[in-house]
């Protein structure tokens, strides 16, 4: 992960949150999941700060989609009663894997604001430039 890339993916999202009528914020993190890169729409959610960051680590720490954490953290759940001030774990958080064997997650993706399926969309559209890496 590096600058140039995680303001390309910010300005991804961004636009494709502009398609979809939302409002975000988007956060970039390295695989350690320390901030790499940050932006947030004009007008965007109050929460949207801590939770785009919060998706992106969240990610990070489970090396899977925070969409994919939702039925594992509910009542019920194998994770139940995760918790912490960085988890969030709904949609939004997508994790990037390198391209070599061991698939290793190199850092991910966090959007709030929108929707759950508006925070999906814009952060798979930043997610796409990764892939082409």
């Amino acid at each position: 992960m590096n600058l140039e890339l995680a303001l390309r993916m910010c300005e991804a999202a961004v636009k494709q949150a502009v398609r979809e009528g939302a409002l975000v914020s988007v956060a970039v993190v390295d695989s350690g999941g320390h901030l790499v890169a940050f932006q947030r729409m004009d007008d965007a959610e109050i929460s949207g700060p801590a939770l785009a960051s919060g998706k992106a680590y969240t990610s990070v720490a489970h090396r899977m989609p925070t969409a994919d954490l939702a039925p594992l953290v509910a009542p019920g759940g194998e994770l139940y009663g995760l918790a912490g001030d960085r988890y969030v774990c709904f949609g939004g958080g997508i994790p990037l894997r390198d391209s070599d064997e061991d698939r290793r997650v190199a850092g991910a993706v966090g959007v709030s604001g929108g929707t759950v399926a508006q925070d999906v969309a814009c952060a798979e559209a930043a997610a796409e430039l990764w892939d082409g890496v």
